[in-house]
């Protein structure tokens, strides 16, 4: 597996995890979705990059 498809999966993992964290714990800060937006076009960009 080549480092731009493994490190997309592990950005797209993160994401998810992070994703159901804070819609369980209600989680909320300034921010917080610009950095989940660049996380998730960071790991689909990555992911694509691979195909």
């Amino acid at each position: 597996m080549k480092l731009t498809k493994k490190l997309g999966m592990i950005l797209l993992s993160i994401w998810l995890i992070a994703t159901g964290l804070i819609e369980i714990f209600s989680l909320s800060f300034n921010g917080l979705g610009i950095i989940m937006a660049i996380l998730a076009i960071a790991a689909g960009v990555l992911i694509l990059l691979e195909r």
